[in-house]
């Protein structure tokens, strides 16, 4: 049953009791490997749920080298042609899961991480393995210690498989030197920029979770097109510090990993204040497990029917609009919001200003090593005045202001992490600016009426620095997935997960995985 406008109005004030869907009966499922039951036995270890292979390590019933060996063998098998990784840390991976191994059998268990095979984007610092960002200016620096998100990782016990491919410097398409990772649910998706190789492994089993990073969508917008979880903290919730700037006042780092328990796990790694990171926030890692119980009874979800659904893929539409009436069968209620307007078009000169200041080392000195689409982004930038910047930043913080003001009365806004499954074309990956563009503007015009705005449901969060959880809400006819975006206040991470575990729960999306 699609939920139509004038059903979704009438969810409105009420925690109303209808049947959970998002689950189809088995000859009506999509391409992909659907699992008939939770047992672990249904279910290959590579597509094991962190937090389940935890448990296996925690008990000694799962050797950390022999789960390290493994994936690192399913990596070679398989990732030659997803071409995730930019780094394969093989003899690194080995010496943690060994170290780990002996730690836990000697009773020194550290927690859900340890020996735990992961992986994370190429941007984030690691000690004495290249950093390079996709970049070829950067192509061979080694960085001399760890970002202080691989520094916790660590802490945690974690055990790092490698470095994951991205679009070059984290913007919108792929230097002709680098790899474009390729998706496993269908090679012609879309990846998601720019964390498109966190996105793929952990999609693929690859790894059993990965940082992605966020400044326009490039957490939401691979965990989207890829079927799996994407935690995008509020800003500051998680340092920065060694990990390579496209805009710092945008940029935020989280976990992408197939499960929302998963995410918690990782988040509570790798939040918290950091003293080499003046912009981290001084606010106390957040416990996000213990309240992972299903129980959402009289929370209050926001809903902007138009903002929803208007610009949208109809099949994208109707999955977050049966979601939303999943969360109301749990309980949830459901309140009308109005969603702000948004100054979209001051995201390009806000980003493109600030990259021109990250990449000073290196840009205009090297302008002739960058990329077709991320050179012309620097160009653009470096053409913003301080008075256009200042300007534009005004708008951004009145804009912040009213979305903040619509957040706070409720727990979560609802709405869809993009506005279709996007296909991959040639001018997504190595091309300008504008062969990117057009190909979406053609893809758009493909619908009746057009989509909007790739960016209509990251920006607005990004600007505001507000945390979002995305998550997958089902399949389109042709295998594709659909994903549901919550969107909450400030330091709301918890909250976030609780509505989005109970979701999970209740559905079975998150038990599908792509045949690799």
């Amino acid at each position: 049953m699609r939920l139509t406008r004038r059903r979704a109005l009438g969810l409105i004030g009420t925690g109303a009791a209808v049947p959970l869907l998002g689950s189809c009966a088995a000859d009506e499922r999509p391409a992909g490997t659907p699992l008939e039951g939770s047992s672990m036995g249904d279910v290959p270890i590579h597509y094991m749920s962190l937090r389940d292979v935890a448990r296996l390590i925690e008990a000694g019933e799962l050797s950390p080298v022999a789960l390290t060996e493994a994936m690192l063998d399913r990596i070679a098998a398989v990732d030659g042609r997803l071409r995730s990784y930019a780094t394969v840390m093989a003899d690194e991976a080995l010496a943690a899961a060994r170290a780990a191994e002996s730690e836990i059998g000697a009773g020194r268990y550290r927690g859900p991480l340890h020996g735990v095979p992961i992986a994370v984007k190429d941007l984030c610092y690691t000690k004495g393995v290249r950093t390079m960002g996709a970049l070829p200016v950067l192509a061979d620096f080694v960085p001399d210690f760890d970002a202080t998100v691989v520094e916790r990782l660590h802490a945690a016990g974690a055990v790092l498989l490698g470095k994951l491919n991205l679009t070059e410097g984290a913007m919108g398409a792929y230097h002709p030197d680098f790899d474009i990772p390729v998706n496993p649910w269908d090679e012609g998706l879309w990846t998601g920029v720019s964390s498109s190789g966190s996105g793929v492994a952990t999609a693929a089993g690859l790894c059993f979770g990965s940082l992605g990073s966020d400044t326009g969508g490039s957490i939401r917008f691979p965990s989207a097109q890829c079927g799996i979880v994407g935690l995008k903290p509020t800003w500051g919730r998680v340092s920065r510090h060694g990990v390579l700037e496209l805009a710092g006042s945008l940029d935020h780092i989280g976990p992408m990993t197939r499960t929302v328990a998963d995410a918690a796990i990782m988040l509570e790694a790798i939040a918290g204040a950091d003293a080499n990171d003046p912009t981290a926030l001084d606010a106390p890692v957040p416990s996000i497990l213990p309240a992972l119980d299903g129980d959402i009874a009289g929370m209050r979800l926001g809903f902007d029917w138009r903002y929803a659904s208007e610009g949208v893929d109809p099949a994208v539409a109707a999955a977050v609009e049966e979601a939303l009436q999943v969360l109301a069968g749990l309980g949830a209620e459901v309140t009308e919001v109005e969603m702000p307007a948004a100054p979209f078009g001051d995201w390009w000169p806000l980003c493109s200003y600030e990259a021109v200041r990250a990449h000073a080392a290196t840009y205009p000195s090297r302008a002739a090593d960058y990329g077709p689409y991320f050179g012309e982004f620097l160009a653009f930038g470096s053409e913003v005045s301080d008075e256009a910047y200042a300007e534009a930043t005004e708008r951004r913080a009145a804009f912040s202001e009213r979305f903040e003001a619509m957040l706070s009365t409720v727990d979560a806004l609802v709405c869809p992490s993009n506005v279709a499954a996007l296909p991959m074309t040639e001018a997504m990956g190595y091309d300008t600016v504008g062969a990117f563009t057009g190909a979406l503007e053609s893809f758009a015009e493909t619908f009746n009426p057009p989509l909007g705005s790739i960016q209509l449901f990251t920006v607005p969060a990004d600007f505001a620095g507000t945390p979002t959880i995305s998550l997958p809400c089902g399949f389109s006819a042709a295998g594709a997935p659909h994903s549901l975006q919550l969107v909450g206040r400030d330091l709301s991470e918890p909250t976030l997960c609780r509505l989005a575990y109970a979701y999970e729960q209740a559905t079975d999306w998150h038990l599908r995985h792509p045949e690799v």
